[in-house]
């Protein structure tokens, strides 16, 4: 354990926000600036261009931002800035953890597309993909590994993946691979990682849980807080319906030919729930696709690539596997089920208002639910707006029995991270 002058050493010291016009301010390699103008990149986010500075700088960083910020390239653009170009086989030189299997190839996606015209290579590594191609992977060589804890643990334990290279450690979402309970798996992880080594947290929440992980393996981190008063965007319109569990369904179908969404995203409580609605709406709509834990990883990724694409346009899904949801087109966010955790709300409604545009997110709050509406609220500081649709007709002609949904579930940086007394 780290001694008292170390851990207060580590408290987050808080950075202000920074605005910059341009990523030619870096001072960055020509080949990122080509990278970054085929990327479409203009002008660095509020968390670029108070986060990369600081990682150039080999300092460890506590970034708080919701998704949809720029945080992914907050990371990737450093670290591909410092690699050396020589890889080396099972020893990569940065790894970035994420929680889910969508963020790994998101975040491996980011890597390879600012990556682009120079040597550097990238693997993703997750469960419900074979082992054994990601074995071969690392065998041939990678800088950088993105990928889930347990995955890599098993990487790890099987000798398929050594840590003596590392000079980078990113733990991406950390509040949400805490919430599903990868903290042993983080904290293994770690502590096999050289303590010579810089280590860079990014999260949408700073529970005391992170706090806590920061101050024993971060050293001295500093914490760009860009969602100091206000957690939830100002770009996003949030409201709320008061209803009854039995008019759910027919209210979301209302209040869809109403908005009549670009892309959209309904939020169901769990696995059997996502499938029921899912199935309810794909036999009078078209483009439905839905995702969750229990579809295997080719139809996760399959439906996935068709959102990414337009092709699907409405999607149902859990708090899971919807968090590596990064799709800059989402118009609305429906929580059919009122998240219990407040942080599963913020999370949620994080999926629209990205990058500056607006976006709509609609809560559905049955009669006894209202402790979880006022918790919602005083989490943001801010009321929801409630709104009314009138369901005495139905929109669909046929009568449909609605079963009731299953019951909740209860409730590089050369230094050292803890110095010898």
């Amino acid at each position: 354990m780290p001694s008292s002058e170390a851990t207060a050493a580590n408290s987050p010291k808080t950075l202000k926000r920074i605005s910059l016009k341009s990523f030619k301010q870096f001072e960055l390699s020509a080949a990122m600036q080509k990278a970054l103008d085929r990327a479409g990149y203009e002008k660095p986010s509020a968390v670029q261009a108070a986060l990369i500075p600081l990682a150039l700088e080999e300092r460890d960083v506590i970034g708080q931002a919701r998704t949809g910020t720029g945080k992914t390239a907050s990371f990737v653009i450093p670290i591909l800035e410092q690699l050396d170009d020589e890889p080396h086989p099972l020893r990569p030189q940065a790894l970035i953890l994420v929680p889910t299997r969508e963020l790994a190839l998101q975040v491996h996606g980011e890597v390879e597309k600012l990556a682009f015209n120079q040597p550097f290579k990238s693997a993703a590594v997750f469960g419900g993909s074979p082992f054994r191609s990601q074995q071969n992977r690392l065998q041939q060589g990678v800088h950088v590994v993105v990928g889930t804890p347990g995955r890599v643990i098993d990487h790890l334990q099987r000798g398929t993946l050594k840590t003596e290279e590392l000079w980078c450690v990113v733990l991406d979402e950390a509040d949400r691979m805490l919430d599903i309970g990868f903290r042993p798996a983080i904290e293994k992880i770690l502590r096999k990682c050289p303590e010579d080594r810089q280590t860079l947290l990014l999260s949408a929440t700073v529970p005391d849980e992170i706090r806590r992980l920061a101050k024993r393996y971060m050293y001295q981190p500093t914490l760009v807080n860009l969602s100091p008063s206000q957690v939830a965007a100002d770009t996003i319109d949030q409201y709320y319906f008061s209803v009854a569990r039995n008019q759910k369904r027919e209210l979301l179908l209302k209040l869809l030919e109403r908005e009549t969404p670009k892309q959209a995203i309904v939020f169901c409580r769990t696995k059997v729930q996502t499938h029921r609605i899912y199935r309810f709406l794909a036999d009078r709509m078209k483009a439905v696709g839905t995702i969750h834990g229990d579809m295997t990883q080719s139809a996760r990724t399959g439906t996935m690539t068709k959102f990414r694409e337009g092709k699907v346009s409405l999607l149902v899904a859990t708090d899971v596997v919807g968090r590596g949801i990064d799709v800059s087109g989402i118009s609305h966010i429906i929580n059919y089920d009122i998240p219990e955790l407040c942080d599963d709300y913020v999370h949620r409604v994080g999926r629209t208002g990205r990058m500056g545009q607006e976006g709509v997110a609609y809560t559905f709050v049955e009669p006894d639910q209202g402790e979880f509406l006022t918790s919602i609220e005083m989490r943001i500081d801010k009321l929801l707006i409630r709104e009314n649709i009138d369901l005495g007709e139905p929109s669909q002609p046929r009568q449909e029995t609605v079963a009731a949904p299953p019951k909740p579930p209860t409730s590089r940086a050369k230094k050292r991270y803890r110095s010898a007394p």
